[in-house]
């Protein structure tokens, strides 16, 4: 299997150590399969640095949620994570979450780092009412239950829901947003610095995925939260991260400040996914599929992995892989050519361009 970009710099290392709450250097996801390993996160190495709204996005397929799952060393059996994941807590020493016990993990992943899955009505339990699934929480890490109510009441006010109501609630009562809602705030009652965010919005229409990504950015400031929010739609991740990360073929490929990587996307998948995603600007017969299919996990392609689908590929991508070329301080790009991309795949102002 070709060596990863992710193992020839840690991406996204232009701020001081201080700042990073979270590094993943060489991180590996296999599972065994009949006809071979298959490697469903390949050497990914990335700094999350504290207090930022980091956006991950690529293809459905490219690794995003693996990557998550990696990040709380949650991967379910028989795959097998490997590499070097530590967190940074603000006070007291860095934890390597690789080393931790099931009941260390289990406080890690709700007190310092929570999730949000997509699926809100698969994360509620349909015999209990919502006060019950806060209560269940608290009483689990040993919370005082009548101050954490008080706090999820505050929260679900912030979050604009009705905090009588919303917990004498059963999940089936509540609208889909009203769930997720809800789910955001069981996430944050007990004050965890960290969420991971994956795909939250994603059941849910456009206007209630606006909703919830104003109020997500309303609470971050108040909440003092780091949050790493993870997307298949670029367009509606683009306005709420403060750093883009994309994903192609279970490895990152470009990252860089949000509007700086939609402005002059420098990775030729960077650009291409843009230029295939519907949105509201640009013109329907501007927008065109990237040809092709992503990698066969199992079967990874030799050189660079986007080779096979990439425009501009010349022998050198086939055979090696790029290291990470500095496009600007805090910009990167895995890709040999990405001077020539712009040219070779324009894009248009609808699609957040170098012309935006």
């Amino acid at each position: 299997m070709a060596e990863s970009p992710g193992t020839q710099s840690n991406v996204g290392t232009e701020r001081p150590d201080s700042d990073v709450v979270f590094r993943v250097e060489g991180a590996n996801v296999n599972f065994g399969m009949g006809r071979g390993q298959s490697n469903v996160l390949h050497d990914v190495s990335l700094d999350i640095y504290r207090g930022e709204t980091l956006g991950i996005v690529g293809e459905s397929g490219s690794g995003k949620s693996m990557f998550a799952s990696a990040l709380l060393d949650a991967v379910v059996d028989p795959g097998v994570l490997t590499g070097n994941i530590t967190y940074y807590p603000r006070s007291g020493e860095p934890i390597d979450l690789l080393s931790l016990s099931d009941s260390e993990l289990r406080r890690v992943r709700w007190e310092e780092v929570s999730m949000v899955f997509q699926g809100a009505m698969s994360a509620f339990n349909p015999t209990m009412n919502m006060e019950e699934h806060f209560e269940e929480t608290l009483e689990a890490h040993d919370y005082d239950v009548d101050d954490g109510i008080s706090r999820a009441k505050t929260m679900l006010r912030d979050l604009h829901l009705e905090p009588g109501r919303i917990l004498r609630s059963f999940p089936h009562e509540l609208s889909g947003g009203q769930k997720q809602r809800a789910l955001i705030a069981l996430s944050l009652i007990l004050e965890p610095e960290v969420v991971v965010m994956d795909e939250p919005t994603a059941a849910l229409d456009l206007l209630m995925q606006r909703s919830i990504l104003n109020l997500l950015y309303n609470i971050k400031d108040k909440y003092d939260l780091t949050i790493v929010f993870i997307s298949h739609d670029l367009p509606i991740v683009s306005g709420f991260a403060d750093r883009l990360a994309v994903m192609y073929a279970f490895e990152f490929v470009e990252t860089g400040p949000a509007r700086e990587v939609l402005r002059d996307p420098a990775h030729p998948y960077t650009r291409s996914l843009l230029k295939s995603t519907p949105n509201l600007e640009t013109p329907y017969d501007e927008m065109v599929p990237i040809e092709g299919e992503s990698p066969d996990p199992v079967n990874h392609p030799s050189g660079c992995s986007y080779h096979p689908r990439c425009p501009i590929a010349d022998e050198q991508c086939s055979h090696e892989v790029p290291d990470y070329h500095r496009v600007s301080a805090a910009h990167q790009a895995a890709c040999f050519h990405w001077e020539k991309s712009a040219d070779a795949i324009p894009l248009s102002l609808g699609s957040g361009s170098e012309d935006a």
